[in-house]
């Protein structure tokens, strides 16, 4: 049976055709020789050998790394794909086409559920959550919505695998509704497909990332078009990986030795805003400098914790939110993360300092 609200997908074919064409490019490069098999439960190798390659999917850090020098202490072989958000993530595992994933902290919960065997690695989050949110509600012109109460009987694109979706569940409780009170349209957030179908009324309501909140206002407030406050907390970030990559002593190191760099480059990202948007959201996804100035002033800083206690309590009330709402397995979240990397990023987050 359908899930209570749920309209059957309308978006799917932009998510198969632009990641399976993705994939299938990167998935022909092959992951190389396999390294020594190294138990979960087993301490990191201190390095990783020579010609140990990783491949990565993660561009703003890719090029946080690279504006900021840091790549210069990198001393293992990077594979760079240009792949983002969980369900792209997701196929390059399932492919076999990139070795770890940045992405928020639904999609390593919908890679255990739908069969993927993942671990979290490092975690990110927000210096001031409230004050600066990764999403706002898009409002679709002509559509009276002015608080998160008023989206009862509205239509909601809702990416039950994605963030976005979670943040649907936690705005409609915030609110005091439920999926019986709204129509909530499947679909997967990918590039501007939420836009796209909020300026075509296919839905009333849908959740935008900062990047997508300004040319959004700009190609269609003039035709009604607005935004809201989502007014709940969206902030948490993670890297992860097949537990087949981490089970790689050779990989395993690597992933050590990047995740401490990682850190370092969040908090770059931080210390240099207006170099990151030039060098990212200009020259990378192609804003305009004002756009671009506009989602780094959004966002705010970034933190990366060096003790993962609190960011794992936050992660299992989501998980608790979605076994709930979506009828899915019970999980004690804390499972799937390695809490070995937690102890290399505060030593690396450490020696930095």
């Amino acid at each position: 049976m359908p899930r209570r609200g749920l309209t059957r997908p309308l978006l799917r074919a932009a998510l198969l055709t632009t990641a399976g064409l993705m994939v299938a490019t990167l998935s022909a490069c092959g992951g190389g020789d396999a390294g020594p098999k190294l138990e979960l439960s087993a301490a990191l190798p201190d390095a990783a050998p020579d010609g140990t390659v990783l491949r990565v999917g993660d561009p703003a850090t890719q090029v946080a790394l690279e504006t900021s020098g840091l790549i210069d202490d990198l001393d293992v072989d990077v594979e760079w794909a240009n792949i983002t958000g969980g369900p792209k993530t997701l196929e390059a595992f399932r492919a076999d086409a990139i070795d770890i994933g940045s992405v928020a902290d639904i999609p390593p919960l919908f890679a255990h559920w739908t069969g993927t065997d993942v671990r979290i690695v490092a975690a990110r989050e927000t210096v001031d959550p409230a004050d600066h949110p990764t999403y706002e509600l898009g409002v679709a012109p002509g559509v009276d919505v002015s608080s998160i109460e008023d989206l009862k009987g509205k239509k909601i694109a809702y990416s039950p695998g994605q963030a976005q979706g979670a943040l649907v569940l936690n705005v409609l409780r915030e609110a005091g509704l439920s999926q019986d009170d709204v129509e909530l349209v499947e679909m997967q957030s990918v590039d501007d497909a939420f836009s796209v179908a909020l300026a075509s009324n296919q839905v009333d309501v849908a959740p935008l990332g900062q990047t997508l909140v300004k040319t959004y206002l700009a190609k269609y407030e003039q035709d009604g078009a607005t935004t809201i406050p989502s007014g709940v907390r969206d902030d948490a970030w993670t890297l992860y990986a097949p537990t087949t990559v981490l089970e790689d002593a050779d990989k395993a190191a690597a992933i050590k030795e990047y995740v401490g760099l990682w850190a370092q480059a969040q908090q770059w990202i931080s210390d240099h805003p207006d170099e990151f948007a030039e060098a990212y959201y200009v020259d990378h996804e192609g804003l305009s400098p004002e756009d671009a100035a506009y989602v780094v002033d959004a966002l705010g800083q970034f933190t990366v914790p060096t003790s993962w206690d609190e960011f794992i309590a936050r992660h299992q009330v989501t998980v608790d939110t979605l076994v709930k709402e979506q009828d899915q397995e019970p999980l004690d979240v804390s499972t799937l993360y390695d809490r070995r990397f937690e102890k290399a990023i505060a030593a690396a987050v450490e020696g930095s300092s």
